[in-house]
């Protein structure tokens, strides 16, 4: 495995295991945190993956944009479908988590906001 591969990996796996921790927590869980740090564990094996690859990827966010640059490539990797539809399912579980802790859902257009800005 090239080093920076495995730099990316062990990033993600940390991220992943504060997702996990903060999932389990008993006392005021924050499902943002476990939102924020699962994507950010997907970017980055996404990045491992270019990185293995040989496949360079510009500096962005965008796990679907991630999956594109290695469709070409030999790995076997979910579709765009696939990540877009996890995706999805990610945001509802957080908007049930927002709603379950009484906290106020940001309009669709704060969403749209973040997202333009990124």
């Amino acid at each position: 495995m090239k080093p920076l591969a495995a730099e990316w990996i062990a990033k993600a796996e940390a991220d992943l295991r504060t997702a996990r921790r903060e999932l389990r927590a008993r006392i005021e869980p924050n499902f943002d945190a476990v939102c924020f740090h699962a994507q950010q564990s997907a970017e980055k094996y996404l990045k491992a993956a270019c990185v293995q690859a040989g496949v360079d990827f510009p500096k962005t966010h965008d796990v679907a944009a991630l999956l594109a640059l290695l469709a070409p490539s030999s790995l076997a990797l979910a579709t765009r479908d696939e990540v877009e539809a996890n995706m999805v399912e990610a945001i509802r579980l957080h908007l049930d988590g927002l709603r379950e802790d009484g906290l106020v859902i940001p309009p669709a257009e704060a969403f749209a906001e973040v997202v333009a800005i990124a």
